[in-house]
């Protein structure tokens, strides 16, 4: 029973959105924060997915769940709905591709325009739908055939919004701006051109944000490095509530697709203007550094300039380098070596004060898909990180952390980087879970970084230790962008921001705006620039909750406004996520279509009350094997351990655990793929221990059962869909985290 469900009475009132579900039934996630209301098929008929309305409660089912009626539609979103056009006796109607809308849409005859059956359309609602009517729309907008390249990111970017053209002001201011670095633009800045600043970032990259350089320095009578990072001055081209500027606030981030780029900013400044490339100049605002041998920085400086970068250099290529100064690669880059083994110095320093610190650092995997020509997965591969990618990642964060100090010190308002400690419930999961796997190390009422560092080294060599680093970081919260400085808890930081890619992230834009105010003694004032209603409903949720009036008081009307702009840039950044991984699904389920029947070992990446999500080896690839493909028993889910346990047989599945599956079904539409356990029980080599192959306990236990025998294969999520049955909404965020990985997958491989 959910804290909502107990203090739910019935004829209580509540406001909430609607969040469908593809099985015809809802939900109302209540704007108090309590349990879902649950909403039942026929209630559902005469409301949409993303509604915002009242809800009367009418009773609790016989879980305690509570479920009411809809009584009052209060805002209808005027997002269009995105579909496949079909005709069925004579009447054209539009299957939605997000299956929560629950219900087709009738298109009268002369709205279909010039689409086809079977052809991918956006339609716009012209009738709403009623408990005895279906809903009435017109075609707007063709997109093509379910299977042309690229439909995918076409769905996506309207599915969730992402704006992906730019306004013809927009457009045309930024065709106005000069090609080139003009002799005005130089005025007031340091001239760098001599200084062999180098880019180094990974094949595929475009746009160019940042460019680094190190040489030894004497601090005091200490040895220790002058460290430069230079970051690409949009500021100079984009100005305060310019055309282009509100097309940057309206995208807020660049949007990253496998082959494809949605930017924050045009093409001439995103990949021109203000990327820096090699062997030409470009204007930067500089952080420059000393660091001492233990990783300190007890000085640094600001400023604007102009550069030269004297090379474009990838991850791969440093690498090779670094490994081999006497290798084919170093004999092409001869005059860099030295900067480099410079970076590469002050890169363990740097390293050294993270673990001082006691920074929170896990190898996790990311994975990067290969397509072909025409948009289809040629191969999923891991994304090896290497000390060059670390190298770089330690000098963007020394230079985002001097940027808040200096922002701190300046005494104006701005956006921080802030990531919050666990909140007291997660503490106490993380808690109980520690002790049932035995661990021997817990963390404290007021835990630091530091703690979960010192889990993640104690547990490093345990077969289980995916298991327990999966759940120290699912036990973290998400950072935000805010201008009330908390810290950054997994970095160890007191005050951190975002500095050093303002090609595409609209907060590094406003931070360089506020340390050209501080610098120039002046004060920055944000412009009057529109915010959507999501950032604007967050605000006031945030606002109205404990301790809202001191806190609004503390801000002021200028810190409100920076708050607005930093709910709006967060927001804007989960739907950049959520945009990303559909499109990743889709692309995974055309995949494993061809594939269907065949035989694959996995490991447990997740485990739910409804099944274990098991990915592949071979293919990185995630699917559900639903807790009717288990067995003929029992199965109780132990949260405290997260894992599931046969009651007959005592046999768990927990993260970590070996199995081998077969591919059953894939659903494209729900982005959804099921296995089913092949050999169940064989255990596999390299699998034994507490985190290795499914295994038997004694004990006996009461719990869920599973259809007795080889069941049919159940449908079941791999993206965001919900299990048929109604589930709490804990476990909607526990199945929710168990596709989208902890703290949100970086759109752009690497920069902290």
């Amino acid at each position: 029973m959910t804290s909502g469900a107990q203090s739910a009475h019935v004829s209580d009132e509540i406001e909430g959105s609607v969040q469908g579900h593809r099985d015809g039934h809802g939900f109302v996630i209540r704007d108090d924060g309590q349990g879902d209301l649950y909403i039942s098929p026929n209630e559902m008929r005469a409301v949409l997915h993303k509604d915002r309305v009242r809800a009367r409660i009418l009773r609790q089912d016989r879980r305690g769940r509570p479920e009411g009626r809809v009584v009052e539609i209060i805002e209808r979103p005027a997002r269009p709905i995105i579909g496949r056009l079909l005709q069925e006796s004579g009447v054209w109607l539009v299957a939605p591709e997000d299956k929560r809308y629950g219900q087709d849409i009738l298109i009268p005859k002369g709205a279909t325009g010039v689409a086809k059956p079977g052809q991918v359309v956006v339609v716009e609602l012209t009738e709403p739908p009623a408990l005895f009517g279906q809903p009435v729309g017109r075609i707007t907008e063709v997109l093509g055939e379910v299977d042309d390249p690229g439909m995918e990111i076409e769905i996506a970017v309207r599915k969730y919004g992402v704006p992906h053209e730019f306004s013809a002001a927009g457009l045309a201011q930024a065709k106005g701006l000069p090609d080139k670095v003009r002799a005005q633009d130089k005025k007031h800045r340091v001239d760098l051109c001599d200084i062999p600043l180098v880019t180094i970032d990974g094949e595929d990259a475009r746009d160019f944000d940042d460019a680094v350089y190190c040489e030894p320095a004497k601090i005091g009578r200490a040895k220790g490095w002058r460290l430069l990072v230079a970051i690409a001055d949009v500021s100079h081209y984009v100005e305060t509530g310019s055309a282009i500027d509100i097309d940057a606030y309206d995208r807020a981030t660049s949007v990253y697709f496998p082959r494809r780029v949605i930017p924050m900013l045009p093409e001439k400044l995103s990949n021109g203007l203000c990327s820096l490339n090699p062997q030409v100049e470009r204007l930067c605002m500089v952080c420059d550094m000393l660091v001492t041998a233990r990783g300190e920085v007890p000085a640094y400086q600001f400023y604007p300039a102009v550069m030269y970068s004297h090379a474009r250099l990838t991850y791969t290529e440093v690498a090779a380098i670094l490994a081999n100064t006497r290798g084919p690669e170093a004999a092409k880059r001869q005059e860099r070596v030295k900067d480099l083994l410079n970076l590469h110095d002050v890169y363990h320093a740097l390293l050294l004060a993270r673990r001082e610190r006691g920074a929170v650092d896990f190898e996790t995997t990311e994975t990067q898909i290969v397509c072909d020509e025409n948009g289809r997965i040629e191969k999923i591969v891991p994304r090896i990180r290497n000390d060059a990618h670390r190298l770089i990642e330690e000098a963007m964060l020394a230079a985002n952390v001097c940027s808040a100090d200096f922002i701190v010190q300046g005494g104006q308002p701005g956006l921080f980087r802030v990531h919050e400690g666990p909140t007291p419930e997660k503490q106490v999961l993380l808690r109980n879970y520690l002790k049932a796997m035995a661990v021997g190390l817990s963390i404290s009422d007021e835990p630091k970084p530091a703690e979960f560092q010192a889990i993640a080294e104690a547990t490093k060599d345990r077969p289980d230790a995916p298991q327990i680093h999966m759940m120290l970081l699912r036990s973290m919260q998400q950072a935000i962008y805010t201008p009330v400085n908390s810290g950054h808890f997994g970095l160890a930081f007191d005050a951190y921001t975002h500095f050093t890619s303002p090609i595409r992230r609209y907060p590094d834009l406003l931070v360089h705006r506020v340390i050209k105010a501080i610098l120039g003694k002046t004060q920055y004032q944000l412009p009057a620039l529109p915010a959507p209603g999501e950032a604007q409903a967050k605000l006031a949720k945030r606002l109205a909750g404990p301790g809202s009036k001191p806190r609004q008081q503390a801000l002021g009307r200028a810190g409100l406004a920076w708050q607005a702009a930093g709910l709006h840039c967060s927001a804007n950044e989960r739907r950049a996520d959520e945009a990303s991984r559909d499109v990743e699904a889709w692309l995974k389920c055309k995949y494993m279509r061809e594939h269907l029947g065949e035989e694959y070992s996995g490991v447990v990446s997740a485990v739910t009350s409804f099944g274990i999500f098991v990915t592949l080896d071979a293919m990185y690839v995630e699917g559900l094997v639903h807790i009717t493909e288990l067995g003929g028993e029992y199965f109780k889910f132990d949260e405290a351990r997260q894992e599931l346990r046969g009651e007959r047989t005592g046999i768990r599945y927990a993260i970590g655990a070996r199995v081998r599956v077969q591919v059953s079904r894939v659903d494209l539409g729900g982005r959804r793929i099921d296995f089913r356990l092949v050999h169940e029980g064989e255990q596999l080599p390299g699998g034994d221990g507490a985190g290795g192959a499914a295994r038997k306990t004694g004990g006996r236990s009461g719990g869920r059962k599973s259809a007795p025998g080889a069941a049919p294969s159940v449908s079941g999520p791999v993206a965001e869909t919900p299990p048929k049955a109604p589930v709490k909404k804990k476990e909607k965020a526990a199945r929710k985290k168990a596709v989208a990985g902890q703290t949100g997958k970086a759109r752009k491989p690497r920069r902290n």
